[in-house]
């Protein structure tokens, strides 16, 4: 569940009381809303890289290299794709028979699957073969719908979903629920792998996610707890993350390793309280996530830290800090829902 598959190290936070903190926290709230207007919004411009671990280290160069291959995509949208398609799983296999990381349907898979890596064989199951493809098909919708009012990287996603002939036909993205909303949830979780281009802006939310977790310091942990009445109102860390923001209306995955792509990722020195920190023994992939808490600023966290314990403060400086999440609404409805994963 939220800490899952290990139990977090514990470092000892010394000097630092209860009450103390509560009175920090409620002024770093505020402060929140008061930096709000010095920050800048959006990402910026330039050429499009990845959030740190956003795409597992084995992949990340193929999404690096193959997500400029035309103009229609980048590294981040290839990424978003591939994510939604799979979960970057390249066993996954779908009721439709869509194989792999990228999804292919083997007729489509054999008029478009590429030898990637150059071994001479073209594996469908084989993330050297399958992500260059997906790029290739990506390019090759591009160019089928280039001629297509709208935004040229909306029609590729609609062509991928419905056919190049609907966007044809229809002057762009088709009105058809499932393809709007398909090209509706790939750019916006394009923007939870990318890497941000100067400061990302504040959540709406923070502080109303901050108190409920607020309110719940000294609750024992409870492994896959959601704090339910037959639970006892306990919590594991993620289920504490989830709930804190579902008070404030986003509806966040069950899994820490998924909620890490619930928007952008400020570095360490932009964080702001309300954020969600992450805690990995792999620093290069955002899928081995384990841990999560929500920052209330000066380097401390509220979370659920492992059985036996309580919800704490506690540091997030500690050498399995991996990142954070600024959780925007949009950001986390883009989510795919997902069983966790064995």
């Amino acid at each position: 569940m939220g800490e899952s598959w290990g139990v977090r190290k514990v470092w000892v936070v010394s000097g630092i009381g209860i009450g103390l903190c509560l009175s920090f926290v409620g002024l770093l709230v505020v402060g929140t809303y008061m930096a709000a207007g010095s920050l800048a919004n959006g990402l910026g411009g330039g050429a499009v890289g990845l959030a740190k671990g956003a795409v597992p280290a084995a992949y990340q160069a193929l999404v690096q290299k193959w997500g400029n291959l035309c103009k229609a995509i980048n590294p981040a949208l290839l990424a978003a794709q591939l994510y939604q398609e799979s979960g970057f799983n390249p066993n996954a296999k779908s009721p439709a028979d869509a194989r792999g990381i990228a999804q292919f349907i083997p007729g489509t898979w054999a008029a478009h699957g590429l030898d990637g890596d150059g071994d001479g064989d073209r594996d469908i199951w084989d993330p050297a073969d399958a992500i260059p493809s997906a790029a290739s098909y990506d390019c090759k919708l591009a160019s089928y719908v280039k001629d297509a009012p709208g935004d040229p990287t909306e029609n590729m996603l609609a062509a991928y979903n419905a056919g190049a002939y609907a966007v044809i036909k229809y002057g762009g993205v088709p009105p058809y629920r499932e393809t709007q909303n398909y090209v509706k949830t790939i750019t916006t979780l394009e923007k939870s792998f990318a890497r941000p281009v100067g400061r990302v802006s504040p959540s709406r939310q923070a502080a109303g996610a901050i108190y409920f977790a607020q309110k719940k310091l000294g609750t024992p942990y409870l492994w896959g707890g959601d704090g339910t009445a037959a639970e006892g109102g306990r919590f594991d860390c993620s289920g504490l993350t989830k709930a804190a923001y579902e008070t404030v209306g986003i509806k966040l995955p069950r899994v820490a390793n998924d909620q890490y792509n619930a928007g952008p990722h400020p570095a360490r020195d932009e964080l702001l309280p309300g954020d969600l920190v992450f805690f990995s023994d792999d620093l290069t992939n955002s899928r081995a996530i384990r841990h999560v808490g929500i920052y209330v600023g000066g380097g401390y966290m509220i979370d659920a830290p492992r059985p036996g314990a309580v919800i704490r403060f506690d540091p997030i400086d500690t050498p399995d800090y991996f990142g954070a999440t600024r959780v925007t609404e949009d950001g986390a409805k883009a989510l795919p829902t997902r069983a966790p994963e064995a």
